[in-house]
């Protein structure tokens, strides 16, 4: 790689209300910052691969390289990205850890959307996918698997910064999904007596503090259904909220990134499942007992895996540690290999 200082165009999501996004596009700007000193870093919204400008497709191959994710960008909500635009892109392209979404309930992404999606890999010099369900899903379709990289959620590693003073005892953190999904209604009731239940027992026997652990504005219109006693809310950018999870003694979460922050920090976590993505990340950070569906909530699964969960903190410490080296050394080498792209 030449010594000058390089350009790089960083396709993303950018909803700014949404703290996992957020936080994702941080770490990876902190990765790639880290992997190209003094880089100069351009925003692009995702939406620039969904229609073919003629304008932007000069502007991105300005970069030395173009970087595409992290984040579950694999969506219908995002798609059918424009082959067009794909064709267009003459710099080197990485995918960085991104994922494929589909929750509880969607339909299956229609042939256009796949197709897309499709393209847009074979175009890229350099793949790396979060998790192991949507290398599958991609290979199923026909692309080589040794071409597809498992690099992890970058937000795993997000840099963190703790509160300068922490209260002292049993620290409990609560976070639900009410960013959009349709779901939500149907499993309502049950998850929020599962809750609700969960954080009782922790209380009466633990004195535990309860947080509600903001991710996304529309969880003001559900949170307080919850009436747990004393609960107090946390809305931090996403190092501070980070570290603040690095704090807690057990996290319950629906959204994937109050979980994948939890774990980043070596918080004990669970995450009720809404979606494959949840499954998965649990799958590979090779901890598939994380995961409580929301078929069992009825039958107190919740509260059982927490207090199984709290009894071996230090083994859940433990293997988040594993976890996160394994991740920080895989971003790191494909990183490496994006280095080599650029003339």
């Amino acid at each position: 790689m030449s010594t000058r200082s390089v350009r790089i165009a960083h396709i993303h999501v950018w909803d700014k209300t949404n703290k996992g996004d957020l936080g994702i596009v941080l770490a990876v700007q902190e990765q790639l910052r880290a992997a190209f000193p003094g880089v100069k870093i351009d925003d692009y919204p995702i939406e620039v691969l969904k229609v073919w400008d003629e304008r932007q497709a000069a502007a991105l191959n300005r970069a030395d390289l173009i970087i595409f994710g992290g984040g579950g960008v694999f969506y219908r909500y995002f798609l059918p990205y424009s082959t067009d635009m794909i064709a267009a892109l003459k710099k080197p392209l990485v995918i960085y850890g991104v994922g494929y979404i589909r929750e509880v309930g969607a339909r299956a992404l229609k042939k256009e959307e796949r197709d897309s999606i499709l393209a847009l890999v074979k175009k890229a010099s350099l793949v790396g996918v979060r998790e192991n369900y949507t290398k599958k899903f991609l290979v199923k379709y026909g692309l080589p698997a040794a071409k597809i990289k498992v690099i992890g959620d970058p937000a795993f590693c997000l840099e963190e910064i703790k509160p300068a003073q922490i209260k002292p005892g049993f620290r409990l953190g609560l976070n639900l999904n009410y960013s959009g999904w349709l779901g939500f209604g149907k499993w309502e009731q049950d998850i929020l007596r599962a809750y609700r239940e969960t954080a009782k027992f922790f209380q009466d026997k633990y004195g535990a503090q309860v947080y509600y652990l903001k991710h996304h504005p529309g969880e003001e219109n559900i949170y307080p259904k919850l009436q747990i006693k004393g609960m107090k809310m946390v809305d931090l950018e996403p190092a501070n909220q980070k570290g603040f999870y690095g704090t807690l003694d057990l996290v319950v979460g629906m959204m994937l990134h109050s979980c994948v922050m939890a774990a980043g920090a070596l918080t004990p976590e669970i995450n009720v499942a809404y979606d494959l993505r949840n499954r998965n990340f649990a799958r590979f950070i090779g901890c598939p007992e994380l995961v409580v569906e929301l078929e069992d909530l009825k039958s107190g699964a919740l509260l059982k895996r927490a207090k199984a969960v709290v009894k071996a903190q230090a083994v859940y410490r433990k293997k988040f540690s594993v976890a996160k080296q394994k991740i920080s050394t895989a971003e790191q080498a494909l990183l490496a290999e994006a280095r080599k792209l650029i003339k």
